[in-house]
């Protein structure tokens, strides 16, 4: 994601002033970082909240999109709102997933009519994704259970009772990512899907977020650049 966020910067015009990776982690208090109008963070969970806090006592706007943290999201919350920070965050980038984001709920709301068809996820990831559930899958199902009200929570792998959602999780090859949702009742199956082929989608939807936050304050996020 780094090198693919780089390229699109540069060739959109925009000055790269600090790369910080596992091996120069102390370069974020330095005067090259602090210069900085914006800063991209994709890394893990494990890390992911270390990293905006530095972040904002540097002074920098943030925009990341890291998953697998957001169980500590009010504590980030928190600091964003009472310090005044700024910071962007998505579970996914790409357009296409943010228009399929608004095709699920759409759906969603649509099959609440018809309790015939019970729904399933599944997504699949390259080896190296760490959260499972991806942050993706997690938004699909949260869409999910606004609209549907038959389903009231999700669970991994496998439900054990009517009202949970089960999101099957893969990770296998060099997959970018795949989400899968299916509607199934005895007389046939609904199937919606978003198939990354790339990460360069990705990319350009983290180079267009710090150019949208940019000068910007407070809280933001997809629904902030795009309207669907």
């Amino acid at each position: 994601m780094g090198k693919e966020i780089e390229q699109i910067a540069l060739s959109r015009g925009h000055e790269i002033v600090s790369i910080i990776d596992i091996n120069n982690m102390d370069d974020i208090n330095s005067e090259a970082f602090r210069s900085a109008d914006v800063a991209i963070e994709f890394t893990s969970p494990a890390v992911a909240v270390d990293n905006y806090k530095r972040c904002f006592e540097s002074g920098v706007a943030l925009v990341s999109g890291t998953t697998g943290w957001t169980s500590r999201w009010d504590e980030i919350s928190n600091i964003v709102e009472k310090e005044g920070k700024t910071f962007f965050w998505a579970s996914n980038f790409s357009l296409g997933v943010n228009i399929f984001f608004a095709l699920n709920k759409y759906l969603a709301k649509m099959m609440d009519r018809f309790p015939e068809y019970n729904v399933s996820m599944s997504e699949i990831h390259h080896t190296q994704k760490l959260d499972a559930p991806s942050g993706t899958a997690i938004t699909l199902a949260e869409g999910i259970l606004e609209n549907l009200d038959r389903k009231d929570k999700w669970v991994k792998e496998v439900e054990k009772s009517s009202n949970e959602l089960a999101i099957h999780s893969i990770r296998e090859g060099a997959v970018p990512g795949i989400h899968i949702i299916n509607y199934e009742s005895d007389a046939d199956t609904i199937t919606i899907k978003h198939d990354a082929k790339n990460r360069k989608g990705l990319a350009m939807g983290a180079v267009l977020a710090a150019e949208f936050t940019c000068g910007k304050i407070g809280l933001l996020g997809m629904k902030d650049m795009f309207t669907f």
